[in-house]
């Protein structure tokens, strides 16, 4: 969602999950649309500090996800 002012919030499930304001804002928006869905996901997950926590093997292998 993109606010008047500018800035532009990723949100997960309903809820904000991190605001870019001017310039990462503006990077974010250009570059996002010649990217896969995979490196989309990959990037939003960089920009709201959410990346590589080291979990992601386990969480391949947990019942949950199978």
């Amino acid at each position: 969602m993109i606010r008047k002012n500018g800035e532009l919030v990723i949100s997960h499930q309903g809820r904000a999950a991190t605001v870019l304001r001017a310039g990462k804002a503006e990077g974010f928006l250009t570059g996002i649309e010649e990217f896969s869905d995979q490196e989309q996901q990959d990037l939003m997950a960089r920009l709201t500090g959410n990346y590589r926590r080291g979990n992601e093997r386990q969480a391949k292998t947990h019942p949950r996800n199978r």
